[in-house]
């Protein structure tokens, strides 16, 4: 019995080895005062968090767990678009399509502009056309706000459902559609559609993130697969696992890895290497944490949730728990 246990112990301390310790960890939960749910979160230059929840955008300093302060009197927002060598941010707000236009410094708002199309969801500032694009998904289009003046000058039809976009900051602009588990892009010149193509075998593609430095993009889908579409050959090179319920994805430039956030409680890394990506790590989270940002400069990553009740009969989506509103910060070790 007594070889038998030190056999045992053997394999296990064998096994244990085999098993690459996490490189990334849950290194603060910052708590956040309301109780209405969220969307799209970003960082500024400063490390500073704009957090979208519900009616309001509040704005966080991670260093010291602080609210800096809030915008209120919004509705239904979900992103936020940061203009900082104008000074400006954008919000849209999908209830009563609108995008609010507010200063980064008093964090008053001093426009609201009508949008041209129904519920903006997504909000992107290109600053290689000084444009502001949200992307309507009532419509199916793109309104496009001119940063400087603050008025609309184009209305872009897009083949369906829009979600996130990212900017190549040379010309094109790239958003999933959702609907049509695709990939459009947008001339940032001319204000039109140039092209879009099908990312199968994604379906319902969500959050988009992209590597311009080697022409990728990644876009987490919701069976459970990340696509890596590669803009020389206009093709899906590759299709990665992530987990359920994903909605962000963000590529961190230092570190060349991938990142798909998953409302199932986990955040997939993805190592990049060249053309060749693989699954790193899966990392705990907390249920609920779909959406995310990435600080580029100390690679930490930003994931808002909250604690909910069991899902009562006939409910689509749980209630949340008062008072648990919440931002993750993970860091890689």
């Amino acid at each position: 019995m007594r070889r038998l246990f030190l056999i045992m112990l053997l394999f296990a301390g064998i096994s244990a080895y085999a098993q690459p310790a996490s490189q990334y960890r849950i290194v603060k939960k910052i708590h956040v005062p309301g109780n209405s749910f969220w969307d799209y979160l970003t960082a500024d230059s400063q490390g500073h968090l704009y957090v979208s929840h519900g009616n309001v955008v509040q704005i966080i300093d991670p260093k010291n767990s602080s609210v800096l302060g809030t915008i209120k009197n919004l509705d239904g927002v979900h992103g936020i678009a940061l203009a900082e060598n104008l000074n400006k941010g954008f919000i849209s707000s999908g209830r009563d399509s609108m995008v609010e236009v507010f200063d980064l410094k008093t964090l008053k708002v001093i426009k609201k502009v009508k949008v041209t199309g129904a519920n903006p969801d997504a909000i992107l500032y290109d600053p290689f056309s000084n444009k502001v694009f949200t992307f309507n998904g009532g419509s199916s289009s793109s309104t496009v706000i001119d940063a400087a003046t603050d008025k609309v000058v184009a209305t872009i039809s897009l083949p369906g459902k829009p979600e996130f976009s990212v900017t190549d900051k040379k010309g094109k602009v790239y958003v999933n559609i959702e609907d049509k588990s695709m990939i459009a892009c947008i001339d940032a010149k001319d204000l039109k559609l140039d092209k879009s193509w099908s990312i199968a075998p994604g379906e319902e593609p969500s959050g988009l993130a992209a590597d311009f430095a080697t022409g990728k993009l990644f876009s987490v889908c919701h069976n459970h697969i990340m696509t890596v579409f590669d803009l020389k050959t206009q093709k899906v090179a590759e299709t990665l696992p992530i987990g359920s319920g994903p909605d962000g994805a963000a590529f961190d430039e230092g570190l060349h890895r991938v990142y798909s956030s998953n409302g199932d409680g986990t955040l997939t890394v993805i190592a990049e290497n060249g053309n060749h990506f693989k699954v790193s790590e899966t990392v705990p989270t907390q249920r609920g944490a779909r959406t995310m940002c990435v600080d580029q400069k100390n690679h930490h990553i930003f994931l808002p949730t909250a604690e909910f009740y069991p899902l009562a009969k006939g409910e689509r989506w749980p209630k949340m728990k008062p008072g648990t509103f919440t931002i993750l910060e993970v860091s890689p070790r």
